[in-house]
């Protein structure tokens, strides 16, 4: 059995034009450099040749990866009324101790950036945010092993 790929539309959409990006453009390129790395004669030792080939390694794996994303994905439903959090959900929380606020949004791990403040529902803060509602105070263990306390401050 396939693995289900938990994802937003923004993200399904996102995964969608990746993809066409990888398969049009981006492959075009690496073709246009493998026939140039070609032409220099001797493959034997041809970094640029070599170079083109890993690249495209690169881009049909990943096209592969995508096309099983997109073809086991669940698209979440964002506007649940539901006043619990699950995938899709924008939460506001507090960091209790650093008495710092951030603006989260819930996602499958295939979405996750932390970066964008986008945090997987298998990561340790979102395991604990699951199913939780506003005005709650939670206790979860970070990766590193320290206890973090977070107040739910809302939910959308």
């Amino acid at each position: 059995m396939e693995n289900k790929f938990k994802l937003t539309q923004a993200g399904f959409e996102q995964h969608q034009k990746e993809l066409e990006e990888l398969k049009g453009p981006i492959r075009e390129k690496n073709l246009q450099d493998l026939q140039e790395a070609r032409a220099q004669g001797d493959l034997s030792e041809n970094a640029d040749y070599d170079a083109a080939r890993d690249e495209q390694a690169r881009i049909e794996a990943r096209i592969k990866e995508i096309e099983n994303i997109l073809k086991n994905a669940v698209i979440i439903n964002e506007n649940s009324r539901s006043k619990s959090i699950s995938v899709g959900k924008q939460i506001t929380v507090k960091f209790i101790k650093q008495n710092v606020e951030k603006k989260l949004k819930l996602v499958g791990p295939v979405e996750a950036n932390p970066l964008s403040n986008q945090i997987s529902d298998e990561s340790p803060l979102g395991k604990a945010l699951i199913g939780q509602k506003k005005g709650q105070i939670i206790h979860y263990k970070a990766e590193t092993g320290k206890e973090i306390t977070v107040e739910i401050l809302d939910v959308k």
